[in-house]
């Protein structure tokens, strides 16, 4: 008998009235939310404008859904195209079944859309946008938990997870490999914060960062996932994809660190403090330099007006000169008579 477990949900909708509200459409959402809040404060304090990461994700987000659910049914299709399957199943995202790489590939596009409207570095919006995905992503593997599924081996631990039996499931205790995945990501959430203030990372590195360390993490929690999968060589698909994707973003980090050190500047041309109406850190110098010109053009004009009365003055004294010349030349023709 286990004495302690972590228990499964008995149904994976919640009903509001007549309203179904599904456990793994409320994470995915919740997650939504929580990232564009996470991101505004890192977007504003690296120098942009509030607000302008929610104006972006009306592109990321939709485009998101969709690359994450293609890449899905696409590495699973026998799920929705094989012999008994229905492929109108492949449009119920609500069901679960959303691939992290197609999310994000195929997010990135709709966030350069989004930063190509505004004007916007997409890497160093990249950066600011880091640690609020991979929140997003802690948040929303509890939609598995909702679903019962993507568990690992099973396991007598005492936070083994409770699965009932169902269809392609069989009931027992299983490693709750959403639960070791979530964690994983809030640990990349704190080293991607941490790693940023620590060397001002910048030109995209802070995001590569997150796709490397969630690739590392993502890589043994794969290797306990009991689910049905494609094998390349004995070895699972995302297996695979993890590591092709480290690799890469490490190599990235190492290339861009050597080619564009430092940190942008500018991340978004025009944003101005709204409290003090200061040039925020990043802003655009150009207010500041004719700020300093025009003082420049003041000092100038008032260095002329300084040196008008000393030209008045020489002026004068030159008339003065002029003027008792007769005096003295009447004073000596008067001696010479006399």
């Amino acid at each position: 008998m286990d004495l302690a477990y972590i228990p499964s949900p008995s149904t994976g909708v919640i009903y509001l009235g007549p309203i179904p509200l599904r456990g793994y459409a409320l994470c995915i959402i919740i997650g939504v939310f929580v990232a564009v809040w996470l991101s505004d404060k890192r977007w504003v304090a690296r120098g942009g404008r509030s607000g302008t990461v929610a104006d972006i994700a009306v592109w990321a987000v939709p485009f998101g859904l969709v690359g994450g659910r293609l890449y899905h049914v696409i590495t699973d299709y026998q799920l929705y195209f094989g012999e008994g399957q229905n492929w109108v199943d492949a449009f119920k995202i609500w069901e679960g079944g959303l691939g992290i790489w197609g999310a994000i590939a195929l997010g990135a596009v709709g966030a350069w859309i989004g930063c190509r409207r505004r004007g916007i570095p997409l890497p160093a919006f990249a950066d600011a946008l880091a640690p609020g995905i991979v929140l997003a992503q802690a948040i929303g593997r509890w939609g598995n938990w909702f679903n019962q599924e993507l568990y690992g081996k099973p396991t007598d631990l005492p936070w083994a997870l409770e699965i009932s039996e169902g269809p392609n499931r069989v009931a027992g205790t299983y490693h709750p490999t959403f639960l070791y995945e979530s964690l994983w990501c809030i640990g990349v959430v704190l080293l991607v914060i941490w790693a940023d203030r620590r060397f001002k990372m910048g030109h995209g590195r802070a995001f590569a960062l997150y796709v490397a360390a969630y690739c590392a993490g993502r890589a043994w929690i794969e290797y306990m996932r009991v689910d049905e999968a494609h094998h390349i060589l004995g070895v699972r698909l995302n297996v695979w994809t993890a590591g092709i994707v480290f690799v890469l973003a490490v190599t990235y980090i190492v290339i861009s660190a050597k080619v564009r050190p430092g940190r942008e500047e500018i991340v978004e041309p025009g944003a101005l403090d709204a409290e003090g109406g200061e040039v925020a850190e990043g802003d655009d110098v150009g207010a500041g330099t004719d700020v300093a010109a025009t003082g420049d053009a003041d000092r100038d004009i008032a260095s002329e007006a300084d040196a008008s009365p000393d030209a008045d003055g020489d002026a004068g004294r030159v008339e003065d000169s002029a003027a008792k010349a007769p005096e003295k030349n009447g004073t000596a023709e008067a001696a010479k008579n006399g």
